[in-house]
Parts: structure tokens; C-alpha cells; sequence
């Protein structure tokens, strides 16, 4: 099973624009739900201070408990000429707060000046493009791979 997403995200954590049907529950900003596996999950985009220093940084939740959440793991990846970040771990479950997520750096964090390299250009305006995927632990033979395309 193969689903793939295209979001657009602004410096601000905004999503301007996606492919999906947005699943209409109150969310924060920089936030965006989509299904996979029959499964709902909320990927965030955040801007935010790590101590001194502006970073960004994205993550997966899943909307179900923390043992549920364990039967998923995902990765994300940003990068462009020739550099490249990846993030892999298990989503955390949607009881876990957003900002307790953030704040335990549990995501994948991109300094603001790795970010505008990634963004290429004359460096000031933020245009990254985020590739991730979503599998299912090998548990039974429903197991697969969700792989979603994230833009920002």
C-alpha cells in the first residue's frame, strides 16, 4: 500500500496547499492529518528557538494510543545539493501534546542556516522539499509501506 501526499509549508509553519482531504479536527497550526493503513496520522511543521538559534523541525504522530503507535515507524528527509538529513523513529502517540513532542526533539530539526542551503536560491526564503515514509512492523501479512512526499 502506497500513499503519497505533496504539502507546501512556509517559514511561518503554514501548509498552504496539499493533495489530500484535510481531516477536519482542531489541530495546530503547521499541521497536517492524512490516513494511511486505515490509520490516521498529523505531521507537524514547526518553526521554533532551540536555545539561541532558529531551527525547524518536523514529525509524525499517530492518532491512537502510545501501543498502537508502535506498530508504525517512519522516516523524513530534507535535502539538495549533494547534503542530505534523515530522521527514523516511531511516531508518538496523539495523547503525547505537540509541544511535548517538540520540546523532547523527538523529529527531525534543521538548523535555519542548513535550511536555506536546502532552500538553494539567494538563501532567504525557505523552500524545502521533505520526502518521508510510513511502514507497518512486520507483524502479519497486511504489513506494507506508506510513502508520502512532503513539500515545503
Amino acid at each position: 500500500m502506497t500513499t503519497r501526499l505533496t504539502c507546501t509549508l512556509d517559514a511561518h509553519s503554514t501548509i498552504a496547499t496539499s493533495n489530500l482531504i484535510p481531516v477536519k479536527l482542531k489541530m495546530p497550526p503547521g499541521c497536517l492529518q492524512f490516513n494511511c493503513f486505515g490509520q490516521y496520522f498529523c505531521l507537524h511543521f514547526e518553526a521554533f528557538q532551540l536555545g539561541m538559534a532558529p531551527v525547524y523541525m518536523a514529525f509524525l504522530r499517530f492518532m491512537g494510543d502510545e501501543t498502537e503507535a508502535r506498530n508504525y515507524s517512519y522516516s523524513l528527509e530534507v535535502g539538495a545539493n549533494g547534503r542530505k538529513l534523515i530522521w527514523e523513529g516511531t511516531p508518538r502517540s496523539i495523547r503525547d501534546s505537540h509541544r511535548k513532542v517538540r520540546d523532547s526533539h523527538d523529529g527531525l530539526i534543521i538548523q535555519r542556516n542548513m535550511a536555506l542551503f536546502f532552500s538553494g536560491g539567494d538563501r532567504k526564503e525557505l523552500k524545502l522539499r521533505v520526502t518521508g515514509r510510513i511502514w507497518k512492523e512486520q507483524q502479519n501479512s497486511d504489513a506494507g509501506v506508506c510513502i508520502p512526499n512532503l513539500c515545503s
